[in-house]
């Protein structure tokens, strides 16, 4: 079993316009359903802590449905710890959910960074989804690069913005500044599935992206589990062959002492 801790925005509203926003139910609840389903452990924070807005739940998606009324859950997003109280080595994974709000208080949020760096750096995975990928903004590893400096990362598209009507309230286009700080952004049709795996960073352009990343990272988490299996065994059989050596050299000394 694997924690990941998924993030989501403190930001109720999109900018001066009155519009009701926070982080996107779909784009919690798919990734989340894979991530049960494997029998993973998933917590929740955010920038400000307590109870974090959300947008509208879909009645008609299932997913969302069981994600708002399971029990867990609704007590994990009661009240979120904040970004900068979370102890990063508790986590094997962080996950960015996305909603419009992100835009607004992901990007400049210290603690965030500082979480975001610190699972990578200590070799765990770092996905996130839609406008999730503005938490990864300004995102330095212990190495001095950024964390998307040369890397392809999917996002929500300027095309999208458009297409949503949202380009006017946006503070900036997430795909050109992730292309500012050095990334590769990759993208599909809008409103179409793009996930991106760029060694331990998954990333997915839209909410119909989420569960595929979710998946993209639980591929990952094989890998890591099937090679933490290989090294245990890899251990259980030197220490077995260590105890047969010492067992060997007792009776040999034994042998040696008769004569």
């Amino acid at each position: 079993m694997k924690k990941i801790l998924m993030v989501l925005t403190s930001v109720s509203e999109l900018g001066d316009t009155g519009e009701k926003t926070g982080y996107n139910v779909a784009e919690a609840a798919h990734p989340w359903k894979v991530f049960k389903d494997s029998g993973h452990f998933v917590d929740f924070a955010s920038i400000k802590g307590g109870q974090p807005p959300s947008d509208e739940v879909d009645t008609d998606d299932p997913i969302q449905v069981a994600f708002t009324k399971d029990e867990t859950t609704r007590a994990g997003l009661y009240n979120t710890a904040r970004v900068d109280v979370i102890d990063p080595g508790q986590y094997d994974a962080v996950y960015l959910v996305g909603g419009h709000g992100t835009m607004w208080d992901f990007p400049d949020s210290e603690g965030l960074q500082r979480l975001v760096a610190s699972v990578y750096d200590a070799g765990g995975l770092v996905g996130a989804v839609c406008h999730g990928p503005a938490g990864l903004l300004n995102v330095e590893l212990e190495n001095g690069f950024r964390l998307v400096q040369g890397r392809d990362v999917a996002a929500f598209t300027n095309d999208e913005e458009v297409a949503a009507g949202k380009d006017k309230v946006i503070p900036f286009f997430l795909a050109d500044r992730l292309e500012e700080q050095g990334a590769r952004h990759v993208s599909a049709g809008v409103f179409e599935e793009k996930v991106a795996v760029d060694e331990r960073l998954v990333t997915g352009q839209n909410p119909a992206s989420a569960a595929g990343v979710a998946k993209e990272m639980e591929k990952l988490f094989a890998q890591v589990i099937h090679q933490e299996k290989a090294d245990e065994q890899h251990e259980a059989e030197a220490l077995r062959a260590e105890k047969d050596a010492e067992k060997s050299a007792r009776k040999q000394a034994a042998a040696d002492t008769e004569h």
